[in-house]
């Protein structure tokens, strides 16, 4: 008898359901919409200011200079953005702008991926000196060098030309930092059986390197597309003919000395917003995972 009680129990105990521990949904829930306040409070505040453009761009002249705060204007004004183009020959600083930030970041991709190759899979003597020389001058501030550029233009010929405006700057050293880091990481065993293949240094550059770097290509061209894009001190210096004048270089022209028509002025600002916009949504897939791959993670 006491065996048969034994087998039961045993039978009892092990038909008894096993309890699953509960997950806390309610604090996961609190978290998950805390999260999403902040965030959402976050992007507004980041949309603000060009939520505050588009309103000005809209808006009537006495609407933008009441007394009183409007965010959102009686009357949406589309026709200010017509005016503004017939006002000033944006589409010609487009153009220049376009030719300048194509150009520079061909020539600065290019550039700075072939010295990173070079800094990242060569021995030379002084390697690591050279780099750390070159790394330093981030820390000069750009005022300095523009001086002795542009006498170095002059002394070229090349002011009010394409070529003053985008060789200066197609070399610089986060371009070169950014590509050393990434190019590092590619395999040295893939760069030595291709040597053993008989491939030349720049064969092994095009066919090797350029295939591998491609986030890096992407962070590259948002980066210096951005910068070039958004340049006005350098313009104002190489440039002097409207005929040259960049995006930004116009938009500091289209203010008047004693009255700025602020509709017209933001809704060029807004236009010329665009094409980086365009850029960023092209290489936006790479751009993460180039900048963690390059060395930029704390």
């Amino acid at each position: 008898m006491s065996t048969n009680k034994t087998i039961l129990a045993k039978e009892n105990k092990i038909s008894k359901p096993i309890r699953l521990p509960k997950i806390k949904t309610r604090n996961l829930n609190v978290k998950t919409i805390s999260i999403f306040l902040v965030l959402s409070v976050a992007a507004f505040l980041f949309l603000l200011p060009f939520i505050w453009m588009l309103s000005t761009a809209l808006k009537s002249p006495s609407e933008v200079t009441a007394k009183d705060i409007q965010l959102f204007p009686d009357k949406l004004n589309w026709s200010n953005f017509s005016d503004a183009l017939d006002a000033a020959p944006f589409a010609g600083y487009v153009g220049n702008s376009l030719i300048v930030s194509i150009m520079a970041v061909i020539l600065t991709v290019f550039i700075n991926c072939l010295a990173g190759f070079a800094f990242a899979k060569y021995r030379f003597k002084g390697r690591n000196f050279l780099f750390m020389l070159v790394l330093s001058t981030l820390i000069i501030p750009v005022q300095i060098t523009m001086v002795p550029n542009f006498y170095i233009l002059k002394y070229l010929d090349w002011i009010n030309s394409y070529a003053g405006l985008i060789v200066p700057r197609a070399a610089e050293a986060f371009g070169l930092f950014l590509a050393r880091q990434y190019i590092m990481n590619i395999p040295d065993s893939l760069i030595e059986s291709a040597r053993m293949d008989g491939a030349g240094e720049f064969t092994i550059f095009r066919k090797i390197i350029l295939p591998n770097v491609k986030p890096l290509i992407a962070v590259l061209v948002i980066f210096t597309f951005m910068w070039r894009w958004n340049e006005l001190a350098w313009p104002l210096i190489a440039v002097s003919e409207q005929s040259m004048y960049t995006v930004q270089l116009g938009l500091a022209m289209v203010k008047g000395e004693h009255f700025i028509d602020w509709p017209q002025l933001m809704s060029l600002t807004l236009l010329s917003i665009i094409p980086i916009l365009i850029v960023f949504l092209i290489f936006q897939r790479y751009f993460i995972k180039g900048m963690v791959n390059s060395g930029m993670k704390e």
